[in-house]
C-alpha cells in the first residue's frame, strides 16, 4: 500500500489494492559514450516516493545496512485476541530472508517480536481505516500502539516498527506504510523519535510475508508500482515487488536497486547521449556483473535493459529474457514511473502468469522508440546472461 504522505508531501492519488563478473561492456566510437553511471542517474520531480535517485535522506531510511524491527501485536476493546502471536510473526518472518537475497545481502531486517497482545486504548473501528486515511488519523493509531506497548519495550534499541492487529479487528484492512513529519512532534516513547512503521492489516494474510518487503521498501523511498486507477497491474505486472506483491517471484527491478545502493554505479552501463554502445549483462537475480544498461533520453525519462533468469522458482514458468523498460522519475507513485515495454503482446501466457509475465525480449528482438530515438537490440541470450546493443540517434 502507499505510504501515507505528511501535511507537507500530500500524495495526490487515491489508494488501489491493492555469479560471474560480466564481460566489460564495450562502446562505439561515438564521442558522446560515457562510462559514467552517473550520467543516467535521474533527479526526482515529484518531491516524494519517485524513481530519482536523489532520495531525501531525512524523510526516508537508508537502504543498504541492518534495520532493527520491532513488531508488536494489537487488539482492541471490541476485537480482543485469541490464540498466540506466534502465527502472526511466523507469517511476516520470510520477509527478512526474502530482502537479503534481493539486495545481494546488502539490506537486511533485524525483526524481533513482543510476544503478548497490547491493547490498544480505542476501538478499531474508530481509527478510520479505509480509502483515504489521513496522515494525522494514521499517525494517532501509530501513537496509540506505541504507547500502549512501552511499559514493555525499549523503543530506542529500533529503527522502525511493525504493528500487526488481531485477526478478530477486520477493521484494520490493509497496511500502510508510516513516515513521520519532520516538521512535528511525532511520535516518541523513550527519548526517541518513532520515523518508520508498517501498520499491517488483514490483507497480510492475503499477499503473505512479501507485503512486509514492499511497505518497508516504501521508507526506503520506492514508489508504488501497481496503478492508482485503470487496471492495477498495467505497468510492471509481477516483475516487482512494488507493483503485483503476489506475481510470481517479484524481484526489485534493476533500476531500483540502483537506487537503493544495492547495484553498484560500476555495474551499471550509461548511455547518456547519441551514440551506441554493447553490453553483457548478468541476470538481477544473480549477483555480481554488470546489473543494468541505460539509455538516457531526457531530464526526467531513460530506457533500461536488464537480464531475467530465475530458473527453479515461480517466474520459470513465465518468461525470461532481457526486460526492457521505461523510467519517468517525474512520475507519480501510483501513475507508472516505471514501465515495462511488452516484446509478446499476443502472447498466451502460461497457467500462473498473466499477459505482461511474457515481456521479456529474446536474441534478435529489438524495442524502438521513434520519438527520442532510443533501440536496444538483443544479440544473444543464455542461462550466463544476455548481450544487448544501446542505440541513440
Amino acid at each position: 500500500m502507499p505510504a501515507l504522505p505528511t501535511r507537507l508531501r500530500p500524495l495526490a492519488a487515491a489508494f488501489a489494492l491493492i555469479p560471474c563478473l560480466a564481460v566489460p561492456a564495450t562502446a562505439a566510437a561515438s564521442s558522446n559514450s560515457s562510462d559514467s553511471a552517473a550520467r543516467c542517474a535521474l533527479p526526482g520531480k515529484t518531491g516524494w516516493t519517485d524513481e530519482g535517485h536523489d532520495t531525501d535522506r531525512v524523510q526516508f531510511q537508508p537502504a543498504t545496512g541492518t534495520h532493527r524491527v520491532l513488531t508488536l501485536f494489537v487488539d482492541f476493546p471490541d476485537a480482543p485476541a485469541t490464540g498466540s502471536t506466534d502465527p502472526y510473526a511466523a507469517q511476516l518472518a520470510p520477509a527478512a530472508h526474502w530482502m537479503a537475497q534481493a539486495s545481494y545481502g546488502r539490506s537486511r531486517l533485524d525483526i524481533s517480536s513482543l510476544h503478548r497482545w497490547i491493547r490498544m486504548p480505542a476501538d478499531s473501528t474508530s481509527y478510520g481505516f479505509q480509502r483515504g486515511l489521513t496522515f494525522e488519523a494514521h499517525e494517532k493509531y501509530v501513537r496509540d500502539a506505541i504507547g500502549a506497548a512501552d511499559p514493555y519495550a525499549d523503543f530506542s534499541r529500533y529503527d522502525m516498527v511493525y504493528v500487526v492487529p488481531t485477526k478478530a479487528a477486520a477493521a484494520i484492512s490493509f497496511s500502510p506504510t508510516y513516515l513521520y513529519d519532520p516538521t512535528t512532534p511525532g511520535v516518541t516513547a523513550d527519548g526517541t523519535r518513532v520515523k518508520w512503521a508498517v501498520t499491517f492489516g488483514q490483507d497480510m494474510w492475503h499477499w503473505g510475508p512479501k507485503v512486509a518487503d514492499h511497505e518497508t521498501s516504501h521508507t526506503f523511498g520506492l514508489p508504488d508500482l501497481y496503478s492508482f486507477t485503470g487496471a492495477t497491474h498495467q505497468y510492471v505486472g509481477g516483475w516487482d515487488v512494488m507493483g503485483n506483491i503476489a506475481g510470481p517471484a517479484p524481484q526489485y527491478l534493476g533500476w531500483q536497486s540502483w537506487k537503493l545502493g544495492w547495484t553498484r554505479d560500476s555495474q551499471v552501463a550509461c548511455l547518456p547521449a547519441p551514440g551506441h554502445r554493447t553490453v553483457r549483462l548478468t541476470p538481477v537475480e544473480r549477483p555480481g556483473g554488470t546489473k543494468i544498461a541505460v539509455l538516457r533520453t531526457g531530464a526526467s525519462t531513460a530506457y533500461v535493459a536488464e537480464s531475467r533468469r530465475a530458473e527453479g522458482n515461480d517466474r520459470s514458468a513465465c518468461s525470461t529474457g532481457v526486460l526492457i523498460y521505461k523510467v519517468d522519475s517525474a512520475a507519480k507513485t501510483g501513475e507508472g514511473p516505471l514501465r515495462i515495454m511488452n516484446a509478446n503482446p499476443a502472447a498466451t501466457p502460461p497457467a500462473g502468469c498473466t499477459q505482461l509475465d511474457l515481456a521479456a525480449y529474446k536474441p534478435g528482438q529489438t524495442f524502438t522508440d521513434p520519438g527520442t530515438g532510443a533501440r536496444i537490440d538483443v544479440l544473444a541470450g543464455g542461462r550466463a546472461g544476455d548481450t544487448v546493443r544501446l542505440s541513440e540517434r
